[in-house]
């Protein structure tokens, strides 16, 4: 059985492996379903889902009429004003046939016009707060992308009390020195305040470049099943960390089972072997 952790200061115990429904972003009704009984059956109690994966919201409200309270339910706005953002916390609520939300997220918060527009007077954070007063969402999260990422998260904490955060994390990431201090200091501030630390893109390879795309992520991931045991024991081995899975259903099997096998850290000299072994490169850069 996957482990399980307090979820930062929210009061739930999460499974520390979150279903990440991207995945079902561009996939039939029936193999959403097959997707879902695999999560039910590794014991996954958390789901973290976004406006803008496209049918995923869909894909899941029949699942959530009749499941709803198994799991903690996130989903996210990309929005930036407060109007767009407070219709499209509405519009997921209806998708995902619920009547609110555990968590609502500020998406992919990275860019310095976006941040001001979307902690302004008239912007998106208002959407949540307002969601959160009336009942229509429990806690409020910020995520993003990129290098940058992890001093951004800092910066929107200095600005409102978020009950979690998301951004990347993965051994080959954490080799840049910058953003491995970083992520080092806001990890620091997540401890102090109680907030809930999500991770993604753990099992990343490398960009795809020029490579034709075999797989449903944007990235190019992670094959073998003892290569991704690696990457997904490196991340769970760091205390207090929750690791989002992957965004391909043929994939995600894969994921679960090294989930479930998770018995303590792994080196980083066995993380280093996999990087060399694979030829991993970053996907992010400066």
């Amino acid at each position: 059985m996957i482990p399980r952790a307090p979820f930062g200061s929210t009061g739930h115990t999460s499974s520390r492996t979150l279903f990440g429904a991207a995945a079902l972003s561009d996939v039939t009704q029936a193999e959403a379903d097959a997707t879902m009984e695999l999560v039910l059956d590794h014991g996954i109690n958390h789901i973290d889902v976004a406006a803008s994966y496209g049918k995923a919201e869909l894909r899941l409200g029949p699942w959530m009429e009749r499941h709803r309270s198994e799991f903690f339910l996130a989903t996210k706005t990309g929005e930036r004003g407060y109007a767009e953002a407070r219709d499209q916390i509405r519009r997921s609520l209806e998708r995902l046939r619920t009547d609110h939300v555990d968590l609502i997220q500020l998406h992919n918060l990275a860019q310095e016009d976006e941040w001001e527009r979307a902690f302004s007077d008239d912007g998106a954070l208002r959407a949540c707060v307002e969601a959160r007063d009336e009942g229509l969402v429990r806690f409020i999260g910020v995520t993003g992308h990129g290098l940058g990422i992890a001093a951004m998260h800092r910066r929107s904490l200095e600005r409102f009390d978020f009950d979690s955060v998301l951004l990347p994390y993965s051994y080959i990431l954490l080799q840049d020195e910058g953003y491995r201090a970083d992520v080092g200091a806001l990890l620091g501030v997540c401890r102090e305040r109680g907030v809930a630390v999500q991770t993604i893109k753990s099992i990343t390879a490398r960009p795809w470049g020029e490579r034709r795309q075999t797989r449903a992520t944007w990235y190019e991931p992670l094959e073998d099943p003892e290569d991704i045991a690696v990457a997904v024991h490196w991340v769970l081995g760091h205390e207090g960390l929750f690791l989002n899975t992957v965004g391909d259903i043929h994939v995600l099997p894969r994921v679960l089972e090294a989930a479930a096998r998770f018995s303590g850290p792994v080196s980083d000299e066995a993380m280093r072997a996999v990087l060399e072994r694979r030829g991993m490169e970053p996907l992010f850069t400066r």
